[in-house]
């Protein structure tokens, strides 16, 4: 079937009346529980764009979940191959339908890789998922401050402010998503001493870096740790336990586009949070560390950001592909930050 002919209903039919089909083969693989052979067709229908038929496929697959057999793996990857592949029409529908389990990342940021906010809106439902949608295209660059959001999520702007970074954005596959960290850098290594800062009990700071790579932790093979200290920025990465480091620093657009990254990527096994999700977790871990009131005002968080001190640092441990080392200091107040998260296979 051709997008342009028609559009599928939730009956297993096409709108403009025509009855669909699946194929004997696709039929056999249902009644079989057969998951890798229902990838292999859904591939198939997705490559030779039968939309139509793909949506068939998942409601049969949904229907034989009522009968006791394992394919609800199967029907999310159909979700996904639409909002990845699909024109908007086919794509928006099962965007709104929820927060997808089995699939490689979030669906809005799925769809939104592909299409634009134009594509998308008029078969958005006003869900949470359509206020996802938005902010993930503001993350690639779309000014969206004269729309209305139904319901709002992350009570960020939605468009980028002129202190912001040019976000990380993820590429997505049939199999696989793609999102490399920015350049990372490497200065010459110096001794610490271990006793030049005192840590100090700053709990709201602290579990804002942290939360920047919990899913790494709590989802993956991931370990992080933060410290806040009085002192300066060597202080706070000592007070890490690191003995040996180089520290470089980074302006404010860096260090946020480094934080971005981490809280949107998956590291290496949990599963991606979204480009809108890591410039969240970025704006809150700011604001934070500036002590605002959330949500803030994008020209004041820029304004104060602009104040602190920002380094990237490293302690010469070989990159395991997700390495977060991050640093900051306020000379206002006498206070560091650092921040040291790895992930790895």
């Amino acid at each position: 079937s051709s997008p342009s002919s028609s559009t599928s209903s939730s009956d297993g039919t096409a709108r403009d009346g025509r009855a669909m089909a699946i194929d004997d083969r696709a039929r056999k693989a249902i009644e079989a529980s057969d998951t890798d052979e229902l990838v292999r067709i859904v591939d198939g229908y997705a490559e030779s764009r039968e939309w139509d038929t793909l949506v068939e496929l998942r409601r049969r697959c949904d229907e034989a979940v009522t009968r006791g057999k394992q394919l609800w793996g199967v029907s999310e990857y159909v979700r996904y191959r639409l909002a990845l592949d699909a024109p908007a029409q086919w794509a928006g529908p099962v965007v709104c339908e929820g927060p997808s389990r089995f699939t490689l990342g979030p669906l809005p940021e799925v769809a939104a890789s592909t299409k634009t906010w134009a594509e998308l809106e008029p078969y958005l439902a006003p869900t949470p998922e359509r206020t996802m949608v938005a902010d993930e295209r503001v993350c690639r660059g779309e000014d969206l401050s004269s729309i209305e959001v139904d319901i709002p999520v992350l009570e960020l702007p939605l468009c980028l402010q002129e202190w912001e970074p040019a976000y990380r954005l993820a590429t997505y596959w049939p199999d696989r998503v793609e999102c490399l960290p920015p350049p990372r850098p490497s200065p010459r290594l110096e001794t610490l001493d271990e006793d030049a800062a005192k840590v100090v009990d700053d709990p709201e700071s602290v579990d804002a870096l942290l939360g920047i790579v919990e899913h790494w932790v709590n989802s993956s093979n991931g370990r992080a740790q933060a410290a806040c200290v009085e002192g300066d920025v060597r202080g706070a990465v000592a007070a890490l336990g690191v003995s040996r480091a180089g520290i470089e620093q980074v302006s404010p657009t860096e260090a946020l586009a480094w934080l971005a990254w981490a809280a949107a990527d998956g590291g290496a096994h949990a599963r991606r949070r979204g480009a809108a999700a890591g410039r969240f977790a970025a704006w809150w871990a700011a604001h934070a560390l500036v002590g605002l009131e959330w949500p803030v005002d994008p020209d004041q968080l820029g304004e104060e950001i602009g104040r602190l001190r920002w380094y990237l640092w490293t302690d010469g441990s070989p990159d395991t592909g997700w390495i977060l080392q991050v640093a900051v200091e306020s000379p206002a107040e006498g206070l560091a930050w650092a921040l040291s998260a790895v992930d790895a296979e």
